[in-house]
């Protein structure tokens, strides 16, 4: 019996085949089509009403370091902000080689399964060298990319806190106006920065490996302590015994650290998601932090914390933005750099310099 092959996420859809004869003014006609831009009212209301293809462009305009594409993309998200704060955001974080991609696909699937609509923001790494990213999440993620209540963006990290996409706190919004029950965000990796994800998050999942040699890495203060819950993946087969006992070593950390503000003691669990074992367990140990949070009004507290921190994050990225774009600054930077690397000035004095100049 012959195994049947695996469709690819780069094929899940037909496309049409090229024709030998092709009519130049439908070629035309295609071209113009692809032109055209949708007004920011039309992006707005097609995103309101489910619109990928439209919550997609907006996206690409959000992310955009384009300084003319900044005014349309804030009219779009202030013309979707009364129909946000309706989702969950969960971050997902963990070392590379830890199973995100699978997890979150495994994940993912069971929620739609549950009559959820689920958004996955992935952030792939940018390289420091080409700027580039391989942006492979979509292929990575075999099924879900084919699921109708299930919608992937990959982005690039690049220079951004924590290996989180410049724009991904807006770009939240933008999905939960879509209609997205559940907002999954799968961070670069793990470490301090990792505070950025935890900003923008009502849940914060910690995937671990038994076995890796960082238990007692787990016990220093730092990523662990801003989990809500750690998950220890790929616990089957042969690392199952492995992974019970490193279910007792967290579980005896995160006794260490006193309770969160939440009131919410966070869980250690064990899950495959190659297996999709202990995902359902998962979600309702999610669940029940949401009810907790949600009686307590911790969940109400903490969103309006997250809204006053992003006030502050988006007002020094507009400065940063503003300050480097000008013209002055831009000529006056390339003379600066070349003054440090003569070795006729400091760091400092060429910062002190440049900042003058915006004065």
């Amino acid at each position: 019996m012959t195994k049947k092959a695996k469709s690819s996420a780069l094929l899940n859809k037909k496309g049409v085949s090229q024709s030998e004869i092709t009519n130049a003014s439908s070629i035309t006609k295609i071209r113009q089509k692809r032109k055209s831009k949708p007004s920011t009212q039309d992006l707005i209301s097609e995103i309101i009403n489910g619109n990928i293809t439209a919550l997609s462009r907006a996206i690409t305009l959000i992310e955009s370091s384009n300084p003319k594409h900044l005014n349309q993309a804030n009219d779009i998200i202030k013309g979707c902000l009364q129909h946000t704060n309706t989702s969950v955001r969960i971050g997902i974080t963990g070392v590379p080689g830890v199973g995100k991609s699978t997890f979150i696909e495994a994940f993912g699937m069971y929620l739609t399964s549950q009559g959820k609509k689920v958004a996955v923001l992935a952030v792939d790494p940018s390289s420091s060298l080409s700027k580039g990213s391989i942006l492979g999440d979509k292929t990575r993620m075999e099924d879900l990319v084919k699921n109708k209540n299930a919608f992937i963006r990959p982005s690039p990290s690049g220079t951004s806190l924590g290996g989180v996409a410049r724009k991904t706190r807006e770009t939240i919004m933008l999905c939960e106006a879509a209609g997205f029950d559940i907002i999954l965000i799968e961070t670069v990796g793990v470490g301090q920065s990792e505070t950025a994800v935890h900003s923008m998050v009502d849940f914060f999942l910690l995937l671990k490996l038994a076995g890796a040699g960082d238990e007692l890495q787990g016990i220093k203060r730092g990523i662990i302590e801003m989990a809500d819950a750690i998950a220890i993946n790929k616990a089957d087969g042969d690392n199952l015994k492995a992974a019970k006992l490193a279910k007792v070593e967290f579980n005896r950390a995160l006794h260490l650290y006193p309770l969160k503000d939440s009131e919410w003691q966070p869980k250690v669990m064990l899950c495959s998601a190659l297996q999709q074992e202990g995902i359902e367990d998962l979600w309702n140990m999610i669940e029940l932090y949401i009810e907790h949070t949600s009686k307590n009004q911790y969940f109400d507290k903490h969103r309006k914390e997250q809204s006053k921190f992003w006030l502050l994050q988006t007002i020094e990225d507009r400065l940063k933005s503003d300050f480097f774009n000008q013209p002055k600054i831009k000529s006056a930077l390339k003379l600066q750099l070349q003054l440090i690397e003569d070795g006729k000035t400091t760091p400092f004095t060429a910062a002190e310099d440049l900042l003058k100049l915006n004065d």
